[in-house]
């Protein structure tokens, strides 16, 4: 590349795909301004539509779910397992701990905080499977519905348009990180063209709803923990003022780029997590955490094909539609943003170390949290230590995790740790989303460069006005109905990338066999 075409790349001036960023970006600004301006009205239409996608399409997000556990597991052990995405002696651009800590803090940032404190109290309230309400069994399964919904299927759902992107990026060459090059297969012949153009601007749509699902859950929490170690009021201006200091964090990572920032602050939040984890087993109740968890593995893999396709078609209690399609959605609004952020960093690992690395590492990562968050939040629950749910019912999912971390020992000293874990993990998710945002709005992007900052910046603020958006709008059932709404038209685009990938394969690799490794050259495309 010259030094004139690296410096008009750098810039990302040039290379800017302005119909997908201004329409995207002004969309986004625009819904943001309404739900301002007419929060009642807001809350009412999602939620309106939230309840219609579920009850007619419900069925379908659960066995839409179920389809990438089988496609990445036919991809890892089967005979393309070994293509390697990059040159055959070239090693991992990351470390191991790099790339899972960049995954994991982007991906699940502070939500898992959040809900692995939280969720289980709303299980022993309305348990599934037709269970009385604080019964045993609803203690049980209170602890391993977590586990389930933020375990292997999430990660797959993850995984899934990470393996498009990456044979893009690293075998084809292509110079571009847009959602519709991996989608060539079914677009008409000519790119850039208004099919095109649609599929990305529906794809960043998809990705803001997803992201502002978790700002709706993180501005509460670290409003609540500010509130707990600082003593401060929870009003308004505390939650804006929590939001500018997320946008300048997270805005100022987006702005140093991938290597210089999101990537130290990964880092950082991964010792920051396992020390947490630590903390809790070790000064919490043990044995209680060791004997819940151990009962929590039986439960899981015993149940898990029932837990997957359960509508409750007979009784209708609700269950299924509030909280499993829920995060089926909630994961599949996330997938185009998780999949270009995924492939961008694993340049020199196999399609088979992805697969196993992404819902492996990742699946252990929320199995191990949740374990111990969710058997903490029990004990105190079950040996009246703390009335959780009172909590949960009277002032709702924040402020009960800032008290149930505040029953720790050292409470001042655990508050500030995962205040600051909490903030630097949403500022992970948030500056990746932005750094992918932005790649998508950007025509012309080699794997080994990043879009403009500028168009970065721009992105760290949109999010950061949609935040501010959804706290007017305000609401738990808000917050969720917009990831259900924002993730159906994801479903058809990541169904749009399997069909390419496998096309490419069967192009790429016609008469493959099984060796050790293999690197399948091409020219630049794209």
């Amino acid at each position: 590349m010259s030094s004139q075409a690296h410096s008009i790349s750098k810039t990302g001036n040039a290379h800017l795909d302005k119909r997908v960023f201004f329409i995207s970006l002004l969309t986004v600004l625009l819904v943001s301004i309404l739900m301002t301006s007419f929060p009642e009205i807001a809350a009412d239409y999602a939620q309106r539509s939230m309840k219609w996608i579920t009850r007619h399409f419900g069925w379908f997000y659960l066995l839409a779910g179920t389809m990438p556990l089988i496609f990445c597991g036919w991809l890892a052990f089967g005979r393309y397992g070994q293509i390697k995405f990059g040159e055959l002696e070239e090693a991992p651009e990351y470390s191991t701990i790099s790339w899972v800590g960049m995954m994991f803090t982007a991906s699940m940032g502070a939500s898992l905080i959040a809900w692995g404190f939280a969720e289980p109290i709303f299980y022993i309230e309305t348990p599934p499977l037709g269970i009385l309400p604080n019964s045993t069994e609803a203690f049980e399964w209170a602890h391993v519905y977590p586990i389930f919904h933020w375990g292997f299927t999430p990660w797959a759902i993850y995984c899934l348009p990470t393996i498009p992107i990456a044979y893009m990026l690293f075998i084809h060459k292509t110079a571009s990180l847009k959602i519709s090059d991996s989608c060539e297969a079914l677009l008409p012949n000519k790119k850039h063209s208004l099919s095109w153009t649609i599929l990305d601007i529906f794809v960043v749509l998809g990705v803001v709803g997803g992201v502002a699902t978790s700002l709706g859950f993180g501005v509460p929490l670290v409003t609540s923990l500010a509130v707990k170690l600082l003593g401060v009021e929870d009003n308004l201006t505390t939650n804006i003022w929590v939001i500018v200091t997320w946008t300048a964090l997270f805005g100022t990572s987006a702005y140093l780029g991938l290597k210089r920032g999101i990537k130290l602050l990964a880092d950082i939040n991964i010792g920051l997590m396992f020390l947490v984890m630590a903390f809790i087993l070790i000064a919490g109740p043990t044995l209680y955490l060791l004997d819940i968890t151990t009962n929590s593995i039986g439960l899981f893999f015993s149940n898990f094909l029932r837990m997957t396709f359960w509508t409750d078609p007979i009784e209708k209690g609700g269950f299924p539609e509030a909280w499993t399609i829920f995060y089926w959605a909630w994961w599949i609004a996330y997938a185009p943003m998780m999949g270009l952020f995924f492939a961008r960093i694993s340049r020199g690992r196999t399609i088979r170390n992805v697969v196993l690395g992404i819902i492996g590492f990742g699946s252990l990562g929320t199995f191990l949290f949740l374990s111990l968050a969710g058997g903490y939040v029990l004990y105190l629950q079950g040996n009246g230590l703390l009335d959780a749910a009172e909590i949960m019912r009277t002032q709702g999912m924040a402020p009960l995790v800032a008290e149930v971390i505040g029953q720790l020992p050292s409470p001042t000293l655990i508050l500030t740790i995962i205040t600051v874990l909490s903030v630097i993990f949403y500022a992970t998710t948030f500056d990746s989303a932005a750094y992918i945002l932005a790649s998508i709005c950007t025509r012309e992007l080699p794997s080994h460069e990043e879009p403009g900052r500028l168009n970065r910046v721009a992105w760290a603020l949109g999010l950061g006005t949609m935040a501010i958006g959804l706290m007017a709008a305000g609401g738990f059932e808000t917050v969720k109905a917009m990831t259900v709404v924002s993730s159906l038209p994801i479903i058809p685009v990541v169904f749009m990338m399997c069909y390419t990938l496998v096309s490419w394969l069967h192009k790429d690799f016609p008469e493959l066999s099984s060796l050790p490794v293999i690197v399948k050259q091409s020219s630049p495309r794209g």
